[in-house]
């Protein structure tokens, strides 16, 4: 077993024969992202979310989805990150990462009560929309005019998935990766969830002092979400580009906030749901 990967055995039927062969599959672990600060009052440390993740790159992970929540807004805020627990008994592995946040911090916790029950396949479940991202005032990127050429995005997929280690082993992960305008990948993430890809990729550049990210565009192996518009959104990154379909509020998000949203990209092709002015 790697951090990311399991070898199992498996029956490989092919027509009437069947053969004994090993093959990986990949982990599928749940995550529970703490948060503490000396300024909250109560509990030392308050759980704030559980999701189901592939076990690599946790304290991107957290730090990732503690922003695109609002929940912190530079890296300075950031006392620590850490895992915490004892070592799940099947697996060896550390559930629990627990983000200390400095006390100037207004961690606001009863915010935290609405929706912190995340799935690999869902993001965050029953999140209210685009009213969450009018209340805390995000801003239109309609004026960030960073465009990005139709022959480079083509080529997206077969660049990312060269960076999928652990997809080239399973075939079972997400992949979600943010590029420059020139095609150059930054950095690519995997995961069993898209959404927790997409944390790992925005939580990278957010610890790197990379964001806001308007020169950059984001890709996700699956479909766009709600979610994933988001993320990009608080990321400031003006363009979503997806393998799969969009959503209805997906549209939406990316047209009342300005943004360029891409779908079934593949084979050569893809359909420019609204921005149509970033890509040349």
């Amino acid at each position: 077993m790697t951090g990311s990967s399991r070898s199992i055995e498996i029956c490989k039927v092919h027509g009437s024969a069947t053969t004994r062969v090993a093959d990986s599959v990949a982990i599928e672990e749940p995550l529970e992202i703490q948060l503490s600060s000396p300024a909250a009052e109560g509990a030392a440390a308050k759980s704030v979310s559980i999701t189901m993740r592939t076990p690599t790159d946790d304290a991107n992970l957290a730090i990732g989805f503690l922003f695109t929540e609002g929940i912190i807004e530079s890296a300075d805020q950031v006392v620590s990150v850490e895992h915490r627990g004892e070592p799940a008994p099947d697996s060896g592995l550390r559930n629990i990462i627990r983000v200390e946040i400095s006390p100037d911090v207004d961690l606001q916790l009863e915010r935290l009560e609405r929706h912190f029950y995340t799935t690999s396949s869902c993001g965050v479940c029953g999140k209210a929309s685009l009213d969450a991202l009018r209340v805390t005032g995000q801003r239109s990127l309609k004026d960030q005019a960073t465009t990005f050429s139709s022959a480079m995005l083509t080529a997206l997929p077969d660049a990312v998935r060269q960076q999928q280690a652990v997809f080239f082993e399973t075939g079972g992960l997400h992949a979600a990766a943010v590029f420059g305008s020139d095609g150059e990948i930054e950095v690519v993430r995997e995961d069993v969830g898209r959404h927790n890809a997409t944390d790992k990729v925005i939580g990278a550049l957010f610890r790197a002092g990379r964001l806001p990210g308007h020169e950059f565009g984001l890709f996700v192996s699956g479909r766009a979400s709600f979610e994933l518009m988001q993320k990009a959104l608080v990321a400031r990154i003006p363009l979503l580009v997806a393998v799969g379909a969009p959503s209805s509020l997906a549209v939406q998000t990316a047209t009342e906030f300005g943004m360029t949203l891409i779908g079934f990209l593949r084979d050569q092709t893809y359909n420019i749901y609204t921005g149509e002015e970033r890509i040349i």
